[in-house]
């Protein structure tokens, strides 16, 4: 019986219904002989010579028999031709000619009906599929209130364990534990402890939160659901409540499980701020998402973790001790973490002989595991790109510049002042941070335009640091004035390629008056109030806790901050102007500077062998004899002077030498690999 009735769901069934309103139409409507069309010419002509038996009039249609019994049609002409009457009267007088009149025919009843009974066929159908369909689960119309958790599917090939997980040791302590209870729970019963009901994983984009949840379901022996937040709200009020219900059902059926929110903060930020209030469709959903996480109803077993990077915006009801007990932070990892997670994402990477790791982890403050994956990913498209068969320290090298700063424009067309505005400009950046006591050292200066700046000068720290000193604060003003200060000495002009580091010199500069207290002048106190801030905006809700008359103070002590760091960037480069001249030219000649490259040119020792380019320089600097006041004439013919022979210095012989060293050494290791 079900067979039969399945069979009757097809497409047949609906075509079959369609055949048989075409075969009532066929029978019910009127049929028409076949009939020989005329024309209104050949209709007077017959009429004239006595050849038409009878003619039907239907409006403007004539209809009528000839004498040798033919059929035939047509249609009157307007105006009609009084001829035509004539003629008509004459042989209706003669009894040679049937005449007669009709009303025209109305439509049938059945053409009547049929759209309606189209419309209710309709309607049949579209209930029959949605019916059926909920019936099997498949359709997303009945099934709004399903919730679309995902059960996590082990699979040994794509498995996630902790020992996937690198440098985060004391997160992975914290998730073993729960792993630990869900396996072994009579251990922790009889000491009277209880497993926290949820765990939220707070940190930046990129640091492994939705990592470590795959680690916790290759880890777990229960069932693990996953879902966004993002998939619990709909536009139809009541849909993401139904949800959560749902979802908590399907987990207390397994007895004990874990469900992992991703990205929580999109159900469960701040109640009020929405414009719908209380009838808010995400508030409805946070408010059945705190009932089933610690409620009247008892869900033994059932661990949530979250994760979000905006832990600011969530509810504080669900931050609350019996909801989400415990908050991990994951961070940013240090340089042993990065070291460890590097090693992880370089497995199944074959790397050089000159790869060091430890000096990768340390070329790379303030990277993400995502990044560091990206980097090696890069990495290796880089070398497959070169053809190489092995990824060279070089190339992760100029991975890392990639994914800081972007692609190298090698290609791009730079005039030759533009050129040496940015040499200058990036020269006294160098320049200053070297001469700083407490700035970390230069790695690399270039101005080849890479992603929208011009060139760059990157400094990577020695060591991770999670403090600045105040004296660190103002010595990174005058590093960041250092580009401008050396347009304005040199060039006697500023250039708008100065505008980054003046935006970021006004932040650094006011958050030491306002949010760190290291004014003299103002003391000790933060000013400006956010705790107030809602989802309308930071500005409409920011209040000002203080008068207009510190207000004043505190924008006289940011510009006394500022002119007093530039006044030192003038100073500085004033007294060292022969090596901002000399680093510049290393960059008009080399265009890109490496850590090793950039001290001999501080230090005036690197080649500068290039008449053509010696010969410009010269004539650019005749032309501006006021750039060279601070430096001597005899001290100007010995930087021009400096050639190969006499330093015994040439950087790109020395890099091939060293290539071609390594390159011997693995000479066997590339043939065996070959073979």
């Amino acid at each position: 019986m079900k067979k039969n009735f399945r069979a009757f769901g097809g497409v047949g069934f609906y075509l079959l219904i369609i055949l048989v309103i075409v075969i009532v139409m066929q029978f019910a409507l009127p049929q028409n002989n076949s009939n020989t069309s005329l024309t209104f010419t050949e209709v007077y002509k017959n009429l004239k010579t006595d050849k038409i038996e009878s003619i039907t009039f239907v409006n403007r249609r004539i209809s009528g028999e000839l004498k040798d019994g033919k059929s035939f049609n047509s249609y009157l002409p307007y105006p009609v031709s009084e001829d035509f009457s004539k003629l008509l009267d004459q042989k209706i007088n003669e009894n040679n000619l049937k005449v007669e009149g009709k009303a025209e025919a109305g439509t049938p009843w059945i053409m009547e009906f049929i759209p309606t009974l189209l419309m209710i066929i309709v309607f049949i159908v579209i209930w029959y599929v949605l019916i059926n369909n909920s019936q099997g689960g498949g359709s997303r119309v009945m099934n709004f209130g399903k919730s679309r958790a995902k059960r996590h599917k082990e699979d040994e090939s794509t498995k996630v364990t902790f020992a996937d997980v690198a440098g985060l040791e004391e997160e992975k302590e914290e998730l073993e534990e729960v792993v630990d209870f869900l396996k072994n729970p009579k251990r922790y019963i009889e000491l009277g402890a209880r497993i926290p009901k949820g765990i939220l994983m707070v940190g930046p984009p990129g640091t492994g939160k939705t990592y470590l949840s795959k680690a916790v379901a290759g880890e777990a022996g229960v069932p693990f659901y996953t879902i966004s937040g993002s998939d619990f709200v709909e536009m139809f009020v009541g849909v993401g409540a139904s949800r959560v219900r749902d979802l908590f059902e399907q987990v207390k059926k397994n007895s004990s499980g874990i469900i992992f929110i991703d990205e929580i903060d999109a159900v469960g930020r701040k109640r009020g701020a929405g414009i719908g209030g209380g009838n808010d469709e995400r508030e409805q959903t946070l408010n059945q998402l705190l009932v089933e996480m610690d409620g009247f109803g008892v869900n033994e077993g059932i661990i949530i973790i979250g994760a979000t990077n905006r832990p600011d915006t969530l509810d504080p009801a669900i931050l609350r001790p019996g909801r989400f007990d415990r908050q991990i932070v994951v961070g940013r990892p240090d340089v042993k973490g990065r070291e460890a997670i590097l090693k992880v994402h370089s497995r199944n990477k074959p790397l050089f002989e000159d790869v060091d790791l430890k000096v990768l982890a340390r070329r790379t403050p303030g990277f993400t595991p995502a990044d560091i994956e990206n980097l090696m990913n890069e990495a290796a498209l880089l070398s497959a790109r070169k053809r190489d068969k092995f990824i060279k320290m070089e190339t992760i090298e100029e991975a890392i510049t990639k994914v800081i700063a972007g692609p190298a424009k090698k290609s791009k067309v730079i005039s030759e002042k533009e050129r040496r505005l940015t040499a200058y400009h990036e020269a006294g950046h160098a320049i200053v941070a070297t001469l700083l006591p407490n700035s970390d050292p230069v790695h690399q200066v270039t101005i080849v335009p890479r992603g929208q700046a011009g060139g760059f000068t990157m400094i990577l720290p020695l060591e991770d640091k999670y403090y600045a000193t105040k004296t660190e604060m103002e010595e990174q003003l005058i590093h960041l004035l250092g580009g401008r200060v050396a347009e304005k000495l040199v060039l006697e002009d500023i250039s708008t390629g100065a505008q980054n580091d003046l935006e970021r010199v006004s932040a650094i500069a006011r958050g030491m008056v306002t949010k760190y207290g290291m004014s003299d002048k103002l003391g000790t106190m933060a000013f400006g109030d956010n705790s107030d801030e809602v989802f309308l905006g930071k500005d409409f809700t920011t209040r000002r806790n203080y008068s207009e008359e510190v207000a004043s103070e505190i924008d006289r002590e940011i510009r006394r901050i500022v002119d007093e760091a530039y006044e030192e960037t003038i100073r500085l480069l004033d007294e060292n102007m022969d090596k901002l001249h000399y680093v510049a030219k290393c960059l008009l000649k080399y265009e890109t500077l490496d850590a090793s490259e950039y001290k001999l040119a501080f230090d005036m020792e690197l080649s500068l062998e290039d008449e053509e380019a010696e010969e410009k320089i010269s004539l650019e600097k005749e032309e501006e004899p006021k750039t060279l006041d601070t430096i001597s004439l005899e001290k100007e013919d010995d930087i021009n002077n400096v050639s190969d022979e006499n330093l015994e210095i040439n950087i790109q012989k020395s890099k091939e030498e060293k290539e071609e060293k390594i390159y011997k050494s693995n000479k066997e290791k590339l043939e065996d690999t070959e073979e």
